[in-house]
């Protein structure tokens, strides 16, 4: 293919900047000088490679991306967006990045380890239709997105021996997954009480005395085996069970092991009771205290986990607990309360003081301040009155409000925001591929090694060698189940998902959270981002003796725009001509792409607005300002030239002063060791003037939003990851190069839909919880994986005999059955102390988390 030519593809999956950026990786592992771009919005990859166009389509399918040919002419497709301001730091409007592929989330039943996930998981990702499933074993959930029906993808489930049911309701089903919890961990402890009751007299009478199965003992022990026969097939039962559903299915999970184990313990003691006079004395061997013992603390570890796996999802309760249940309708004149699911866009609801708002919309009548710290952070609250909007979940003060729905349901911001934290903690990040690699072949691993244990054992082993085979492929069996393996990374990442939505900061993938660990520059933009994006006019000069036809000129130019700065002009001419602003006919209106306008009034005049570099690319002098322009630019002031005929006739100086916590978040990522680069296409003066009292590293200034582009990548080809913070008018080039973006400001529609990391108040200060929390997380990850993985590697060579030439003992198989629940335990308490975790010092005035009574806590 040759790079002057570049293949265009239409990708159906392609939902969102992670997607382009995976379909980028894939192809340079194969051409590491290709260029990948994607438009998540049109769903259109564009890409320039050595590579031709068969091998490019192949690289896309294996990484789950396949393409439909077209041509780049059908392909090049105009969006519609606003012209771009008239000042030297122009932004490019977003693409839409919204995820439109369908998605669904099922909950899945029966699922008891690592191994379990695996199957599911691969099951539902071979159902025509679906272009990727994750399954997530902490909250026995699976999130599916493509074209699959849900009856498809549940038949699947129970295709490979396990259960399933869509959730509709997300807070209907955390209800009933927090009641099936309770249920599941009542029956457990039960279970484990009554099978411990048996085994651990057993135990006891072990120690003290071991009778012989001969003579009258027999009896005895033969009601023994019945006893525990009752604890396996009751309390146990379920182990049994599922082995058999995943045997049926070919498949192989934790309560194969188990159930292999205890049940081979259990019929070797039996045969020893019902055959003892034929057997030699050293293979009248007993284990019933073993199988019952091991079911016990099975049971009883699996309490303890699902009691603590409880509170992995706090956060998410919070958020739903903010949603009501009800709201106050006004139908026919007449206040009635309803059910949440039955308010419809356009009604009217009231809200009374002290009351928690049911939906979004709009103000039309009275006046309140309304709490909204649980959603951006502020704990201030903010005045509302008619025409403002207003979001659910956000608490109204003292007045009352009569307000018109605009979104229900999951439709709302407070719904989306939940639906996102959700998607997030059922997300994996690619850390938690290798555990799903190594739980895949497992199991089936583990029972090869049990089997070659017990023949080692058989044909090399001392006498008894039937007790010494049976001892240890019992212990391998029970020591190595993925119980913990299986829990490394969901519980973690749930966790740590959860408390960065408690600081306002909604992380919207696995792959996010672990690419924004490792991040080791931050490009920032400047206005809007470390300053406030609320510039004023504070200066101006007009060159001419009508002054009042230039600021109409200016107004005519400017108020086409968008753009802060353009708005502050506007604002100014406005307030200074009041009724002698008078409208000016423009025509040949032309966007000059990070420097102005170009545009011709009735007279037939050239006009163009712009940064400096628009007035030296028309040839206009700056002389006529003398000392001025280089005051105001050391004054961290933006000036805003006006040229009429190619002659300079007005400036303007705009300041926007800096965010009031920018140089202690700026101080904060410098101490996490990351450098900070402010990419502007500001005059230089001005933007080295906002980085020296911001305390950035470097500068990069008067850049188009192709140059930030160009910039990123030299950033990544220094071996730097960097992230790239926008403000809601995102310089969409840049962001699609950046290892992970950040969206600042109060989480708009598109930047909750698009980026990586979405904060929801406008402080840099979540950025660096953001980098700080999913660090942490990313610990916690490895530590869980890394014990999970040492412990099964240490213990099954154990497990197998290795030390009994040291010892001259076995490992038992109770105290494999304790140390494989035990193992699981550590992981799921390792996990928790994420909940512990605290960012380092910010001020409480930008620091808060989401709290169901609607307070802001610092």
């Amino acid at each position: 293919m040759n790079a002057q030519q570049p293949l265009t593809r239409y990708i159906p999956a392609m939902t969102c900047q992670g997607c382009v950026k995976r379909m980028r990786e894939a192809i340079q592992q194969h051409d590491g000088e290709a260029r990948v771009e994607g438009e998540p919005s049109t769903q259109r990859l564009s890409v320039e490679s050595r590579l031709v166009a068969d091998e490019v389509d192949e690289i896309l399918r294996a990484a789950g991306y396949p393409g439909e040919t077209t041509s780049a002419d059908a392909c090049d497709i105009t969006t519609p967006e606003d012209q771009l301001p008239a000042n030297a730091d122009a932004e490019d409007t977003p693409s839409n990045q919204a995820d439109n592929l369908p998605s669904q989330r099922l909950a899945i039943q029966g699922m008891t380890c690592a191994s379990c996930v695996a199957s599911v998981q691969k099951a539902l990702r071979q159902v025509p239709g679906v272009v990727d499933a994750e399954v997530n074993f902490a909250s026995n959930t699976a999130r599916v997105r493509g074209e699959a029906t849900s009856d498809a993808l549940i038949s699947a489930v129970e295709g490979v021996g396990y259960g399933a049911e869509p959730i509709v309701d997300l807070r209907e089903a955390e209800r009933r997954r927090a009641e099936s919890s309770r249920r599941e961990y009542r029956r457990k402890l039960k279970g484990s009480l009554i099978a411990l009751t048996l085994a651990v007299p057993l135990m006891v009478m072990m120690f003290i005395h071991h009778p012989q199965p001969v003579g009258i003992a027999r009896l005895g022990w033969g009601l023994v085996g019945l006893a525990t026969l009752a604890i396996l097939l009751g309390p146990g039962r379920h182990f049994f069970v599922n082995a058999w559903k995943a045997g049926r299915h070919r498949q192989a999970n934790m309560d194969t092991l188990i159930a292999i184990g205890t049940g081979s313990a259990w019929l070797y003691s039996m045969v020893v009771v019902l055959a003892a006079p034929w057997l030699p004395e050293a293979a009248r061997g007993l284990y019933f205290e073993a199988a019952a013992m091991i079911i016990g603390l099975v049971l009883l570890g699996n309490a303890l986990e699902l009691r603590a796996r409880g509170r992995t999802s706090d956060a998410l309760h919070r958020l739903l607990d903010l949603q009501s249940s009800t709201a106050r309708v006004v139908r026919d004149g007449r206040e009635q309360d309803v059910a949440i699911d039955e308010v419809q866009s356009g009604d009217l609801i009231r809200v009374r003081p002290g009351e928690r708002l049911p939906v979004d919309g709009e103000v039309v009548e009275g006046q309140s301040y309304i709490d909204e710290s649980m959603l951006t952070g502020e704990p201030l609250a903010v005045s509302r009155e008619p025409g403002d909007d207003v979001s659910a979940g956000t608490v109204n003060g003292r007045g009352s409000l009569l307000y018109r729905a605009t979104r229900v349901g999951a439709d709302t911001r407070l719904g989306r925001i939940t639906e996102q934290v959700a998607n997030a903690q059922g997300s994996k990040p690619p850390i938690g591929n290798m555990a799903d690699r190594i739980s895949s072949v497992f199991v089936p691993s583990v029972m090869i090694i049990a089997v070659l244990t017990a023949l080692a054992w058989f044909h090399f082993g001392p006498e008894p060698r039937v007790i010494h085979m049976l001892v240890t492929a019992t212990t391998v069996l029970i020591i190595a189940c993925p119980c913990a393996l299986g829990l490394a990374t969901p519980l973690s990442t749930m966790i740590g998902v959860g408390k960065a939505a408690e600081h306002g900061v909604l992380i919207r993938s696995g792959d996010a959270l672990q690419t924004a660990s490792h991040l080791t520059t931050l490009v920032v933009d400047k206005t809007g981002t470390v300053t406030e994006g609320k510039p004023q006019v504070n200066d101006q000069r007009l060159l001419g003796e009508n002054t009042s036809d230039l600021l109409n000129l200016t107004h005519a130019l400017e108020s086409r725009s968008e753009h802060p700065l353009a708005i502050a002009l506007t604002q100014h001419i406005e307030s200074q001509l009041g009724d002698d602003l008078s409208a000016v006919e423009i025509t040949d209106f032309t966007s000059v792409t990070g420097r102005g306008v170009r545009a011709r009034d009735a007279q037939g005049r050239e006009l163009a607005i712009g940064n400096a570099a628009l007035l030296e690319d028309i040839g206009a002098s700056l002389d006529a300002l003398g000392d001025e322009r280089e005051s105001w630019t050391s004054q961290a002031r933006t000036v805003v030239y006006l040229a009429v005929d190619g002659q300079l006739a007005a400036s303007f100086a705009i300041e926007d002063p800096l965010r009031h916590d920018s140089i202690e978040a700026i101080a904060r990522l410098r101490r996490d060791g990351l450098k900070v680069v402010m990419l502007t296409g500001d005059n230089t003066a001005t933007a080295n003037a906002i980085a020296s009292q911001a305390g950035i590293d470097e500068v990069r200034a008067e850049l188009t939003p192709e140059d930030k582009h160009a910039e990123i990548e030299r950033l990544q080809r220094q071996g730097e990851v960097v992230g790239m913070v926008g403000d809601g008018i995102n310089d969409a080039p840049a962001l699609a190069q950046a290892d992970v973006g950040f969206a600042m400001g109060q989480g708009t529609d598109v930047a909750i839909e698009s980026a990586g990391v979405t904060l929801m108040r406008s402080s840099l200060h979540g950025i660096v919880d953001a980098i700080e929390i999913s660090r942490a997380t990313l610990g916690n990850i490895k530590q869980n994986l890394w014990g999970a993985l040492g412990y099964n590697t240490l213990c099954i060579p154990i497990a197998a005999g290795v030390l009994y030439p040291l010892t001259g003992t076995l490992l038992s198989p109770v105290i494999a059955g304790a140390a494989m629940s035990l193992s699981s335990i550590t992981v799921v308490s390792n996990a928790n102390r994420l909940r512990l975790f605290k960012v380092s010092q910010s001020p409480t005035s930008t620091s808060s988390k989401i709290s169901s009574t609607g307070e802001a806590n610092a």
